[in-house]
């Protein structure tokens, strides 16, 4: 059968490449093109577009992008129509994925939806067009499927989380060659992860790296995006406690102490890691003031929502300065504070319902199309 995927960022292709391995084992004659990235191509099919093609962070930057991504979706559509897919997986990235659900499903092509909408978060009434555009949902929150099924009536299937499965999966990590090979020293690791886009990284990491000389006894360590070059984290390398490496973050989590963390998806890949992390977020002044007027939610991080208390800080924007982030890190290194954490992330691992969400979404998606 033939499926046409769509991920518009890093998370996606990460969650994008381990589903395709998933259906190419449930349908051996899969024929499979996508909207990707480079972890999505190391397992076959077709690459259409890259998202670093793709990536607009924030309603400014989306505004100023207009005919780029007006240009995509109309690419976007020919494209499936020539393929002609049984089915299209679409992988969060909703403001695009959901313009192209509602066309499709007017051409009679199934949609199925990996990793919904986050329309609880904001723009509830979205709830209209994913019960017309989408034949299936696949949750990965323990609290979306209440959202859906009881706040709304529509039936969908929590699969867990693919972040499990992704991180027990890989290949465990040598600290001492790791080290080496990096250039890193003895000391324990602050790994900073400041998001995957130009815009936000410009943004976050100024400002996380200005506590490194406060914290001497310990080793700052730049997550690198696989979206981004060198070349443009140069700017920013300019202390000699502080040290770069790119596309390895799962090989750093694995070794770090503690962790500032832009929010996003990676607040909850820092936490199954089991590392300490104090959340950070900046937007553009205009996209946050939108932003806090439409956003009922109480937290940002995902490891607050699910465990729907505060079990890690939020720094966001005033507060994203360098006296709360040396309070709030002073604090991360201390034990008691740093067991509590801990003992928080095993509950919180508990709520995401195990491994096998991959494997789970292309049976439930092959055994439909059969």
């Amino acid at each position: 059968m033939k499926y046409y995927i769509i991920a518009g960022e890093a998370s996606g292709d990460l969650h994008g490449s381990n589903l395709m391995k998933s259906l190419y084992k449930e349908d051996a004659s899969a024929e499979i093109r996508f909207w990707g990235g480079n972890l999505m191509q190391d397992v076959g099919g077709t690459l259409v577009k890259h998202y670093r093609e793709l990536a607009f962070m924030g309603f400014a930057e989306v505004l100023l992008n207009l005919k780029t991504i007006f240009s995509n979706i109309k690419f976007c559509k020919k494209d499936i129509e020539q393929f002609q897919p049984d089915v299209i997986i679409f992988i969060d990235y909703p403001g695009f994925n959901m313009r192209i659900a509602k066309w499709a499903k007017q051409k009679d092509i199934k949609t199925h939806y990996y990793i919904a909408p986050q329309i609880w978060a904001w723009k509830e009434n979205r709830i209209k067009a994913v019960k017309s555009d989408f034949d299936k949902l696949f949750v990965i929150l323990p609290f979306e499927k209440n959202f859906f099924e009881v706040k709304h009536g529509f039936p969908v299937e929590f699969v867990g989380h693919p972040l499990i499965d992704a991180i027990q999966n890989r290949k465990k990590t040598d600290e001492v060659q790791f080290r080496k090979e990096n250039g890193l020293n003895n000391k324990p690791i602050i790994a900073l992860l400041p998001g995957s886009r130009k815009q936000e990284i410009s943004k976050m990491l100024e400002v996380m790296l200005s506590v490194s000389d406060d914290f001497m006894d310990y080793q700052f360590v730049i997550a690198g995006a696989p979206s981004q070059e060198y070349e443009f984290y140069q700017q920013f390398l300019t202390n000699k406690n502080v040290k770069f490496i790119s596309n390895k973050t799962y090989d750093l989590l694995s070794i770090s102490y503690a962790a500032l963390v832009t929010s996003g998806t990676a607040t909850l890949e820092t936490a199954l890691f089991k590392v300490p992390e104090v959340v950070c977020y900046k937007g553009s002044w205009a996209s946050y003031q939108i932003a806090k007027r439409i956003v009922t939610l109480k937290y940002i991080s995902l490891v607050n929502l699910i465990m729907d208390q505060e079990v890690v800080t939020e720094l966001i924007q005033e507060e994203f300065n360098k006296t709360r982030i040396k309070e709030e890190l002073v604090k991360l290194l201390e034990r008691e504070n740093r067991n509590k954490i801990l003992e928080n992330y095993k509950i919180l691992e508990q709520k995401l319902g195990g491994i096998g969400a991959s494997e789970k979404t292309a049976k439930l998606i092959v055994n439909e199309l059969r």
